[in-house]
């Protein structure tokens, strides 16, 4: 079986560094695919774009996304997870330095699984984005796929 890849929707090179590195040295060895605005974002989960040809029915096992993003936000992109039958039920983590009540509110009701700050602190961002792997891909159930 094909190990599930984690995509992360993250536009800030540092942000993304950080993560995948945090990733690694919780030892998830899960392959991560990093898409940088929220186009790529669609156009991977969805097989259009630069993703053409790719099959979207092979879903990540969760979905780490930024909520300023260029081209399209990440409150769009959980909207359009949300409105597709065969994404609908993709976990999806909102991972974003945002403390406002109003992106939280509005992630929750569009569908998010979870809001998490980024931590400023490195060892505290290090240790919550390998926390975050562990438990989306380790312990969490994830339903079954939608056709």
């Amino acid at each position: 079986m094909k190990e599930k890849v984690i995509l992360l929707v993250e536009d800030n090179p540092d942000d993304e560094a950080l993560t995948l590195y945090a990733l690694e040295a919780s030892h998830v060895g899960n392959p991560v695919v990093v898409a940088r605005n929220g186009v790529q974002a669609l156009d991977y989960l969805f097989g259009s774009g630069e993703y053409a040809g790719r099959d979207p029915r092979d879903l990540p096992a969760v979905v780490l996304l930024d909520l300023k993003l260029p081209k399209i936000d990440g409150l769009e992109v959980l909207r359009r997870i949300r409105g597709d039958r065969q994404t609908a039920l993709l976990p999806v983590v909102i991972l974003t330095s945002s403390a406002e009540e109003e992106d939280k509110a509005k992630s929750y009701s569009f569908g998010a699984n979870s809001y998490v700050r980024k931590p400023v602190d490195f060892d505290e961002f290090v240790h919550a984005a390998g926390e975050l792997g562990l438990y989306w891909l380790l312990l969490n159930e994830t339903p079954p796929l939608q056709n």
